[in-house]
């Protein structure tokens, strides 16, 4: 290791790897805190850079009018990587305790003393629960249409969601399958206006509404779902592959073991101008946090601006 990791001391630890996260961590170097990224302290299986690297496109983050979602996580990270201060590893906290002025964290690996912590920890996918689903988890059943869609060139696959993460993976998949069914239990999908208008013009693309699937069944691999009603005269439906997409699990069990303030979707709540808790010396940014609105680029805003509120705490504190 260099001599950046030869003592376990540091003014800022940062418990997660995406982009709010990351972004956190360029800052609090840039102002002069010894900071540790724990990438997978949110114990997702998803690599260094979060959930955008799951992203086929991205079409709205400045300066940037179309990148890959695992580029523009890239950037992010090799930024962050410039700073001497910062150190990445790849561990999961698996406890996190305050003592008088300052945090033990501990991992799966080892422990570490931090004057101030930020909780950028994010979210998980949430699982579709039916009978199934576990057995043919990659064997039909997929929760990242970047990772797995070229599988299924000239296949018919569904997607189970309606936002707008799930119409974008009906739109990559539908550049490799021949045929591409959103089911969806809602009334309308509800994509952004844009990717609305691209789904209605895919001749790929059909769209069931009002439905749950309520079995997966196959052999080896998936062969078809059973759904809750009738479509076209029969409840099952022939697939060869799944893509889940409906939403994610907010990632906030260990901020709550530390007494930090949640609210009743579990998100932590923050003073939205300064990205601190309730807790004197921890923040939190991104999707774990209660801001509505969730994007990457706010995500970074509110990482920024924790690290700054952690400058300030610490020159002002301690």
């Amino acid at each position: 290791m260099t001599s950046k990791d030869k003592n376990k001391d540091y003014d800022f630890l940062v418990l997660g790897g995406g982009g709010s996260g990351l972004a956190a961590a360029m800052y609090s170097a840039r102002l002069g805190l010894k900071t540790l990224i724990l990438g997978t302290s949110h114990g997702t299986e998803l690599p260094m850079g979060g959930v955008i690297t799951t992203t086929n496109i991205v079409e709205n983050y400045p300066g940037f009018s179309k990148i890959s979602g695992y580029e523009l996580a890239k950037k992010i990270k090799e930024h962050a990587e410039n700073y001497d201060l910062v150190t990445m590893k790849e561990e999961k906290a698996t406890e996190i305790k305050k003592l008088e002025n300052y945090f033990i964290v501990k991992t799966n690996k080892d422990s570490y003393k931090t004057k101030t912590v930020l909780f950028a920890t994010g979210t998980r996918l949430r699982k579709l629960e039916v009978p199934g689903s576990k057995e043919f988890q990659n064997k039909g059943v997929h929760y990242c249409a970047l990772c797995d869609g070229l599988l299924y060139k000239d296949k018919t696959v569904a997607v189970v969601g309606g936002s707008d993460s799930a119409i974008k993976d009906a739109l990559l998949l539908s550049g490799y399958a021949k045929k591409v069914y959103i089911i969806y239990r809602g009334e309308e999908i509800r994509p952004e206006p844009i990717n609305l208008e691209k789904v209605k013009k895919n001749k790929k693309i059909e769209i069931i509404n009002k439905t749950n699937i309520k079995e997966i069944k196959g052999d080896k691999l998936v062969t078809s779902v059973i759904l809750d009603k009738s479509y076209k005269e029969n409840k099952e439906l022939k697939l060869n592959g799944i893509f889940i997409a409906i939403g994610h699990i907010i990632i906030s069990e260990l901020a709550e073991s530390l007494k930090v303030e949640l609210n009743e979707k579990k998100e932590i709540k923050i003073n939205h101008m300064t990205s601190e808790t309730n807790v004197k010396g921890v923040f939190a940014a991104g999707d774990v946090t209660d801001k509505p609105f969730k994007q990457l680029i706010i995500g970074v805003a509110d990482g920024c601006t924790a690290a700054h509120s952690a400058y300030g705490y610490i020159q002002n504190n301690l």
